[in-house]
């Protein structure tokens, strides 16, 4: 599988799968490009599907400098895969700290994205939690140095919105968690401390999600509690975007409940691919609770 040189020399490892029209998926923080194989294997039908893993997540580049991880820094990885793959546009997906580079990319390189797909994301956006937010991804990242992802993958997998994944599929919770604990210490740190910490919140960038024209999909689980009212702001900010609320689920979505993402998905996309994915209609006035003339 290729490596695909971003535009700040960073080597990033990509994998592809199908033929189509464009789909990469974006990883999430606990996650790496491993993570979207059932999507990978159910969407490489019809799509020439694409994964890769972010920098600091081996076989991708791990580098030292923290000033080579930021939100800006994710989503440019994601055009420079692109067009290291000779891809103009692509549909987008992204899961929790892929779905903010996801979100991220259709803002700075709208032109580029067929549509957007943004589950589990929301992490640090609510106004109120941003100073807890950042204290926890200091703590987070000085557990994975000090402990070494092996250890701390124990802990982290079992986190209050990873439970529900746990209590429905046991293998796959295990499997998450193991993977988890082959990362790089170093690069999860650096990505907390770059990316995570340092991102603006969803709220702030409130006027340019009112201009941003791309066709977005919002999935949310329901007991996924600091993505659900972020998700509400960005359904009700973004001019066509759409909300899905998983029940009885948690924050990682697409190995959680499978067949419920993909089915989600292939809907959205093969709406989008029809021209049938339009901004909201003017009539559905939010403030109106019943038309009286």
């Amino acid at each position: 599988m290729p490596f695909i040189t971003a535009s700040d020399g960073v080597q990033l490892h990509a994998e592809e799968a199908g033929s189509g029209t464009p789909l990469i998926f974006v990883h999430e923080f606990g996650g790496d490009h491993r993570s979207w194989e059932p999507q990978m294997r159910f969407f490489a039908r019809r799509h020439r599907c694409i994964t890769f893993a972010a920098r600091g997540y081996p076989p991708s580049d791990v580098p030292t400098d923290l000033e080579s991880y930021s939100q800006a820094r994710a989503a440019q990885d994601i055009a420079d895969v692109l067009t290291g793959l000779g891809i103009d546009k692509a549909h987008v997906v992204g899961l929790s700290m892929g779905g903010f580079a996801a979100l991220h990319f259709g803002l700075d390189h709208g032109a580029r994205a067929l549509s957007v797909t943004a589950a589990g994301t929301g992490y640090g956006a609510e106004q109120e939690h941003e100073a807890y937010f950042r204290g926890v991804s200091e703590n987070v990242a000085q557990n994975f140095l000090s402990q070494g992802s092996r250890a701390f993958s124990e802990i982290y997998a079992a986190g209050a919105s990873r439970v529900q994944f746990q209590n429905k599929d046991p293998r796959g919770w295990s499997e998450f968690r193991d993977r988890l604990g082959e990362h790089s210490a170093e690069g999860a740190a650096n990505t907390m401390r770059g990316v995570q910490s340092r991102r603006p919140s969803l709220y702030a960038l409130e006027e340019r999600f009112r201009q941003m024209q791309v066709p977005t999909l919002v999935m949310v689980g329901d007991e996924d509690d600091h993505c659900l009212q972020p998700g509400i702001f960005l359904k009700r900010t973004i001019p066509a975007c759409g909300l899905l609320v998983l029940p009885k689920s948690g924050h990682t979505l697409n190995l959680e409940e499978p067949a419920a993402f993909n089915a989600a998905l292939a809907e959205f996309l093969a709406m989008v691919e029809a021209g049938a994915w339009a901004p909201r209609d003017a009539r559905a006035d939010p403030t109106q609770i019943m038309r009286t003339k």
